[in-house]
């Protein structure tokens, strides 16, 4: 399968010509995916200045300091999760500026729409993404 698309260097997202996802599709996975980093951010910058905080004078004994720091864990542990995630949007934005959003890295055919509706950091068709899996199986 030939992809060709237009990058027309001007901010505006690529118009893409082949591709299995329209532009108005492109657009509104843009906006998503722009909304899901700025909800990231968001709560990155609350776990700083808030969740973070140890108020020892609400720390009476060792238990609750105990505690305190088991839920810091997981908060970082979470945070941590997220960071990952913020790193596949800016991918994803980033395949959408050179116009690479909605082919598969592997076999460089179109991924399915349903399928970026769901995923939309995926950067493998379905297809390759069971190939993949199953061979991280076989490693294990």
């Amino acid at each position: 399968m030939s992809l060709s698309f237009c990058n027309n260097f001007t901010g505006k997202t690529p118009i893409f010509r082949g591709a299995g996802v329209k532009k108005k599709d492109i657009e509104r996975f843009k906006e998503r995916l722009e909304e899901e980093r700025r909800e990231l951010l968001r709560r990155a910058r609350q776990t700083l200045q808030d969740d973070m905080a140890l108020d020892l004078h609400e720390l009476s004994d060792e238990l609750d300091f105990a505690a305190s720091q088991a839920d810091q864990g997981l908060i970082l542990r979470l945070r941590g999760r997220e960071k990952g995630m913020l790193r596949k949007i800016n991918v994803a934005l980033q395949r959408i500026e050179d116009g690479e959003f909605g082919v598969c890295d592997r076999c460089g055919e179109d991924i399915a729409l349903k399928r970026l509706e769901i995923r939309p950091v995926t950067t493998l068709c379905i297809h390759c993404k069971q190939e993949q899996e199953e061979h991280e199986r076989m490693l294990a």
